[in-house]
């Protein structure tokens, strides 16, 4: 079996991943090759050698029900590097004294952070223009 990180290395089959697992997420039991092509704007031969690494590294299951194919994720495979990456991030956890904020408040943060940096700006300027000054 190729190393797991040999196998995510290519960027082609991480978004044949995320695509099963956005797939998986809506409920689908199984994605078919044809939508894979479609989705990805891949040739066929293309899409089916990279299922082949990901079968082989046993990263998706396949169904097969006449003549179609349908895979699905199985990220267990993943955990290998799930194990590798976490002494990184606890690492990095440890200088940060703040705790991590969500997404949307580091948005916010941004757009206030902007703003007072606008404003302080405008402020200043102003000050410059004032006689005396």
């Amino acid at each position: 079996m190729a190393d797991i990180f040999d196998v995510i290395a290519d960027g082609t089959r991480r978004d044949i991943l995320r695509l099963l697992l956005d797939r998986a997420s809506a409920g689908e039991s199984g994605t078919s090759v044809s939508h894979i092509v479609q989705e990805l704007g891949t040739s066929q031969p293309t899409v089916s050698k990279h299922l082949k690494v990901l079968r082989e590294a046993h990263l998706v299951s396949v169904r097969e029900e006449g003549q179609h194919r349908y895979y699905s994720l199985d990220a267990a495979p993943l955990d290998a590097v799930d194990d590798w990456l976490v002494p990184f991030l606890d690492a990095d956890q440890g200088e940060s004294e703040a705790p991590a904020l969500p997404g949307s408040a580091v948005r916010a943060a941004d757009v206030v952070g902007r703003a007072a940096a606008s404003t302080k700006y405008a402020f200043e300027s102003a000050l410059k223009k004032l006689p005396g000054r």
